[in-house]
């Protein structure tokens, strides 16, 4: 949990998390370093579904396995990569094996990442844009699953109000992660690593300033209330 002395307070904006996002990752160089190499990792797998076998029986055998690692396996590690840097950014000590820490939290990962999927999925058969929304809307679920300790829909819902009015702000901390990543790319993949722990760390910090002034839980509307005045 998050302790006075290491809160991380500076009003939510891009151009300061990524500030501050680099600041932390200089200060963790190498814990981050190792997470951003398992995120590459554990990526690998999700990369190859394109992979053609030649055989009925064996390319059933490959779909089974692919969708059983990414429903049940990368969703956990994602979130437990997402603690890594959630904890080294806000100044906790923290060590590479929390990447596995998703494990002890295993059924409540599955379902959220599960219910994340499922929403965003919906917004963008709608159309684009709402998609888009709502995975911005959404984009703290990971945190609040790992370092509250809220169940699937108390975290969807949480991560809806946090991030009320603060929407555009982490789209636009997307879209610049994105460029980030292209850039590293464009440096023979030298720059993705860093890129990588640039991205991770400074959306921690977003989540961070964020919440640091967010009230209680219990004081805020349902995620419908919301919904039916954002209408």
């Amino acid at each position: 949990m998050q302790t006075e002395a290491n809160t991380v307070d500076f009003e939510p904006g891009t151009g300061r998390a990524l500030a501050y996002g680099w600041q932390r990752m200089k200060a963790n160089a190498l814990l981050f370093l190792l997470a951003a190499f398992v995120a590459i990792v554990i990526d690998i797998p999700m990369q190859g579904n394109t992979m053609e076998f030649g055989g009925e029986g064996i390319d059933a055998l490959y779909a089974l396995l692919f969708f059983a690692y990414a429903l049940l396996f990368h969703p956990v590690v994602d979130y437990g990569i997402s603690f890594i840097f959630l904890k080294g950014v806000r100044g906790d000590q923290v060590q590479i094996r929390s990447v596995f820490d998703g494990f002890k939290n295993y059924v409540n990962i599955i379902l959220a990442s599960l219910l994340v999927f499922g929403l965003v999925i919906i917004g963008l058969i709608v159309f684009i844009v709402p998609g888009i929304y709502v995975a911005c809307r959404l984009a703290f679920v990971s945190y609040l699953v790992m370092d509250e300790g809220l169940d699937p829909v108390a975290a969807v819902e949480a991560s809806w109000r946090l991030t009320k009015g603060h929407a555009f702000k982490i789209f636009l901390l997307g879209v610049t992660c994105i460029f980030l990543f292209f850039g590293g790319l464009i440096l023979l993949l030298v720059g993705v690593l860093p890129a990588i722990m640039w991205a991770c760390s400074s959306f921690a910090a977003l989540y961070l300033s964020i919440s640091h002034d967010s009230e209680p839980m219990g004081e805020h509307p349902s995620v419908t209330e919301d919904l039916v005045e954002e209408a």
